[in-house]
């Protein structure tokens, strides 16, 4: 297992979401670049009530399968499953500090132990090559495309869909 890191073999694990965690995911939402990257962003992602009110929505929805990507015991993001537009779709955060090291790779690959639903779908601005690469290293291939206004960017733009069968 530990073969799979880019840089020194590192513990990350997966744990349910606490509240305590909120703050954190929502420093991290504040980064500009990370907002580009993602594309798909809330509208504002500095308004704290918009972000708590759709967190407590994820944290309350039974549907909703959601989990804190921890690395070394730090806070590196969250990672979710949820219905969308009739299919199961998958999406994860991680702070940019955490980017670059398997992390989002490793914390795919064991949220999909616990995700049972196949087939997950994932949908990542198209120019998001690091995600496809996390994706596809995940077994997921490219299906489609679809055009979607993305927030961040104030435009509309292409978004790849991936799917894990």
């Amino acid at each position: 297992m530990l073969a799979r890191f880019k840089t020194k073999p590192a513990e990350i694990s997966l744990r349910d979401v606490g509240h305590s965690d909120l703050n954190i995911f929502f420093a991290q939402q504040q980064d500009a670049e990370a907002n580009h990257m993602a594309a798909f962003t809330p509208r504002n992602p500095s308004d704290r009530a918009a972000f708590d009110k759709f967190w407590t929505h994820i944290r309350t929805d039974p549907t909703i399968l959601r989990r804190t990507i921890l690395w070394e015991g730090q806070i590196a993001g969250s990672i979710v499953s949820f219905d969308c537009m009739g299919v199961r779709c998958v999406g994860y955060w991680l702070g940019r500090e955490f980017w670059g090291h398997g992390i989002a790779t490793e914390a795919l690959m064991q949220f999909l132990e616990v995700e049972p639903k196949r087939p997950l779908f994932a949908r990542i601005a198209f120019d998001n090559l690091a995600s496809q690469r996390v994706l596809e290293k995940c077994g997921f291939n490219m299906v489609g495309h679809d055009r979607y206004y993305a927030e961040a960017r104030k435009t509309a733009i292409r978004e790849n869909v991936l799917r894990l069968t």
